[in-house]
């Protein structure tokens, strides 16, 4: 523990420093992999949607024991109830005593009729739950409104706050890194997309927003009156302020990942199915990618976007100049333990070579 403080001690003090902005090529062809391979998922696996957006029954059956051999036996007792509407039914564990079976939209004949049949199977009771794909459209829609209300305050927000429209624009693609990515997480692993995912997508948001305007805070206070600095350019003042917010980040981080990671564990092993689940994966997804985007992708875009700038360009040739000149001014280089070299001008040189005058109290002892 003493050496992670020290280590954020050294980054603080720029004693160490990792080159973030200054190797952004290498983070944005990561991130451009990474979604390139989330929307690949759209396209090949596509989404699992939750009966709660596209409708149908759910019907819930108590067993002596909720495993495989339960599951199958539910699975054949639908297919063999004699109802063609219910498609390929969606068995799957709720808890130990408790399986969830999950069919297309049905007619309260229909659905009785698959009650009945999985009762026969070894259910010792039934309970059904039949949601129209209308409610389904409305939980998409006011989400997708929320979405885009939300992206507004935050540019709206975080112009105000920082003066800088190029950390809005930063700070929506960081999220919108983050959405991607977590949908393409959904897509290739197959989860269920629910309400509860909806809730933990949004709530991600805000996570990833909270970490960026923290290095963005930082940045600012960095490169308050830079373009007076003959020290460091804009970029390496703001590579500076990632650097101090690392070890702060990573700690947040760590510490709000393990109990999310605990709930999905607890979702998936031990529930099996159901909202925590589905709220702690998007949740785990969502505030990895946030972390990595707010250090790799939010910054370095930000510092790109300023350094388009005439003023930002102009104070780093300003920089470098200074650089190259004192790398091309001579160094007096002297043994290990001589003594330096005294400069001393000429008329220096000829004061100290001047004999030295006697004191007002011995003048004119000689004279007569």
């Amino acid at each position: 523990m003493s050496k992670l403080s020290t280590l954020g001690q050294h980054l603080y003090e720029g004693r160490i420093s990792i080159n973030f902005v200054g190797r952004r090529k290498l983070w944005y062809s990561i991130s451009v992999l990474i979604v390139a391979l989330a929307v690949i998922g759209f396209v090949v696996r596509g989404f699992n949607m939750g009966i709660e957006f596209k409708g149908g029954v759910e019907f819930t059956a108590k067993v002596q024991t909720a495993n495989s051999d339960s599951v199958d036996a539910m699975t054949q007792a639908v297919l063999g109830a004699g109802v063609p509407e219910a498609g390929d039914p969606q068995v799957t564990t709720s808890g130990s005593d408790a399986l969830r079976i999950q069919t297309k939209a049905l007619t309260q004949v229909q659905a009785s009729k698959i009650d009945a049949e999985l009762k026969k199977a070894g259910a010792n009771e039934v309970s059904q739950n039949l949601i129209g794909p209308t409610w389904g459209k409305q939980v998409a829609t006011k989400a997708l409104t929320g979405l885009l209300v939300f992206l507004i305050l935050v540019v709206l927000f975080i112009w105000a706050y920082f003066r800088e429209w190029r950390m809005s624009v930063a700070a929506i693609v960081a999220l919108a890194h983050d959405l991607i990515i977590t949908a393409g997480v959904y897509a290739w692993s197959g989860f269920e997309i629910t309400p509860a995912t909806v809730t933990g997508l949004l709530t991600i948001l805000g996570y990833s927003l909270y970490d960026t305007v923290v290095v963005f805070d930082k940045v600012r206070e960095n490169t308050r009156n830079f373009l007076k600095s003959t020290t460091r350019t804009y970029a390496e003042s703001a590579n500076l302020a990632v650097n101090q917010t690392l070890v702060r980040s990573i700690n947040t981080s760590i510490m709000a990942l393990l109990p999310v990671a605990a709930l999905l564990f607890v979702g998936t092993v031990v529930l099996g199915t159901g909202p925590l689940k589905d709220l702690a994966l998007v949740l785990l997804v969502g505030m990895a990618a946030g972390t990595y985007s707010s250090i790799f992708i939010a910054t370095p875009l930000a510092v790109q976007l300023k350094e388009s700038e005439p003023a930002v360009k102009a104070q780093a040739a300003r920089v470098m100049a200074r650089r190259e000149k004192a790398a091309a001014a001579p160094v007096a280089v002297t043994e290990p333990g001589a003594v330096p070299v005294r400069q001393v001008t000429a008329s220096g040189a000829a004061k100290r070579n001047q004999p030295k005058r006697a004191p007002r109290s011995q003048r004119g002892k000689g004279q007569k």
